[in-house]
C-alpha cells in the first residue's frame, strides 16, 4: 500500500508531468498552419478535416524534430526534470587541442547513422507531444471534476456535466470521497505519463549505436590526453625539484668559499622553478578546460640551457651532438627534449659521482637518443644505485612516450659501473 503510494509523493513525478506539458504547450504556436489545409478544403466533411489538421500538425511537429537543436534541449530538459542521465549529443569531427603537442586532434566522427536513428527525435517528439496532452486533460478533467463535486455537501446533489453526459454523485460524504478518488487518479496519470517518458528517454534521445563507438573513442582520448600531462608533470617538475634540491646543497656548501659559484646555483634554481611553473601553469590551464594556446616550448633546441642547469648542480655533462638537430620539429623535437630531460634527472637522482655522457644523433632515418652515468657506490649527488629507480613511473613512462612514437627503447647496466639508456625514434628531417 504504501510502496503503491509512494510515487505520487515524489516531486520527480510531477517535474516529469511539467515537462509532458511543456511539450503539449510548444506544439500549440504549430497548430495554426496545420489549419491553413483545412481552411483551404473548406468543402470537405468534418471528420476529413479534423483528421487532415492532426496529420499535418503531426508532420510539423515531426520536421521540429529533425533539427540538431531540438535533440540538444529535449536531452538538457530530459536531464534536468526526468532525471535520466543522457549524454550530449557528438558532434562529428569535434576538436581539441592535445596538451602535449598543442596541435589539433580531431575526436573520430561517428559513422552515418542509420534511418532509424535520424527519425528518433521527431518520434519521440510525437510521443512527448500525444503523451503531454494526454496526461494534460485527463488530469484537467480528474481536477475539474475534485473541485466541482464537493458542491454536494452542501446542496442536495452535486453533478459535473462535459460534453453532453452528466455525473451526479449523492450529497455528503459521498462527494468528498469520490473527490478524493478524482484528485488521486489525476496524480497517478501524472505517474504513469512520467514513467513512460523515462522509458522511452534512453531509446530515443539517447545515444545510439554510432554515437556510442564516438563517445567511447572520445573517452579514450581524454583520457589519453590526461596521461600526457601526467608525463608532462612528471617530466618537468621532477627535474626541476632533483636539480633545485641538489644545486641548493651545493651553493649551501660553497656559500662561504666560492660566493660566485653559490650565486650560480641560486641562479639556476630560479630558472629552473620559473621553467617549471610554466609548464605547471599550462598543465593546470588545460584541466581546468580553459582555452590552452600552445604547448610549452620545450624542444631539442633548448637542450643546452638544460644541461647547463645539470652543470651548476654540481654533474659533470659530456655531450655529444651531431646530425641537423635544428631540422628536429614538431612533436618529435618535444618528445626528446623530454625523454633527454627525464634520463639526466635520473642519472642526477640516482647516479654516482662522474661525467654523464649525453649523445643525441639525428640523420634522415631517425633519431638516436642516448644517457650513460655511472652507477658504482658514489659519495656526491645520488644513490648510486642507476638512472632509473626500481619502482616509480620513471621508465614505463618513458616507454609509454617512446612506444607512442612508434620508437625504441633500451635501459639498462651498460657494464659493471655504468648505466645506459638508449632510445631510437623514426624520424623524418624538415626541409
Amino acid at each position: 500500500m504504501i510502496r503503491g503510494i509512494r510515487p505520487l509523493l515524489r516531486g520527480s513525478t510531477y517535474a516529469g508531468a511539467l515537462f509532458s506539458c511543456c511539450g503539449a504547450l510548444a506544439s500549440i504556436p504549430l497548430l495554426p498552419f496545420a489549419l491553413l489545409p483545412v481552411l483551404a478544403w473548406g468543402s470537405a466533411p468534418e471528420g476529413v478535416r479534423i483528421v487532415l489538421a492532426l496529420l499535418v500538425w503531426a508532420a510539423l511537429i515531426g520536421v521540429v524534430g529533425l533539427a540538431r537543436t531540438t535533440r540538444r534541449v529535449l536531452i538538457a530538459c530530459a536531464r534536468r526534470l526526468l532525471g535520466v542521465p543522457l549524454p550530449d549529443p557528438v558532434a562529428a569531427g569535434r576538436s581539441a587541442n592535445s596538451p602535449r603537442t598543442g596541435q589539433a586532434v580531431v575526436a573520430p566522427a561517428p559513422a552515418l547513422p542509420l534511418r532509424a536513428d535520424r527519425w528518433r527525435t521527431p518520434v519521440w517528439l510525437l510521443l512527448h507531444v500525444a503523451l503531454g496532452w494526454t496526461g494534460a486533460l485527463l488530469s484537467g478533467v480528474l481536477i475539474l471534476a475534485g473541485l466541482t463535486l464537493p458542491v454536494g455537501w452542501f446542496r442536495a446533489e452535486a453533478g459535473l456535466s462535459l460534453f453532453g453526459r452528466s455525473v451526479r454523485v449523492a450529497s455528503g460524504w459521498g462527494s468528498w470521497a469520490v473527490a478524493l478518488g478524482c484528485v488521486l487518479l489525476a496524480a497517478a496519470v501524472c505517474v504513469v505519463v512520467t514513467n513512460a517518458l523515462r522509458w522511452l528517454a534512453p531509446r530515443l534521445l539517447g545515444p545510439s549505436s554510432a554515437e556510442q563507438l564516438a563517445l567511447a573513442a572520445e573517452r579514450e582520448l581524454r583520457l589519453a590526453e590526461r596521461n600526457r600531462l601526467a608525463h608532462e608533470l612528471h617530466d618537468s617538475i621532477g627535474h626541476t625539484l632533483t636539480a633545485a634540491t641538489i644545486q641548493a646543497a651545493v651553493a649551501g656548501e660553497v656559500l662561504s668559499a666560492d660566493p660566485v659559484a653559490a650565486r650560480a646555483a641560486l641562479r639556476s634554481i630560479e630558472e629552473s622553478a620559473r621553467a617549471a611553473l610554466e609548464d605547471l601553469d599550462y598543465v593546470l590551464g588545460v584541466l581546468r578546460e580553459e582555452k590552452a594556446e600552445t604547448a610549452p616550448p620545450r624542444t631539442l633546441a633548448d637542450l643546452p640551457e638544460l644541461l647547463d642547469r645539470l652543470r651548476h648542480a654540481g654533474a659533470a655533462v659530456e655531450p655529444e651532438l651531431s646530425g641537423e638537430l635544428a631540422q628536429v620539429q614538431g612533436t618529435l623535437s618535444r618528445a626528446a627534449y623530454r625523454i633527454l630531460q627525464e634520463g639526466l634527472t635520473n642519472a642526477l637522482r640516482h647516479g654516482a659521482d662522474g661525467p654523464i655522457e649525453v649523445r643525441v644523433t639525428a640523420s634522415p632515418s631517425g633519431l638516436e637518443l642516448g644517457v650513460v652515468n655511472r652507477t658504482g657506490a658514489g659519495t656526491g649527488r645520488g644513490t648510486g644505485r642507476g638512472a632509473f629507480p626500481t619502482s616509480g613511473h620513471g621508465l614505463p613512462g618513458l616507454a609509454e612516450r617512446v612506444r607512442l612514437l612508434h620508437g625504441e627503447i633500451e635501459a639498462g647496466p651498460d657494464g659493471p659501473q655504468h648505466w645506459r639508456l638508449a632510445v631510437r625514434l623514426p624520424v623524418r628531417l624538415s626541409a
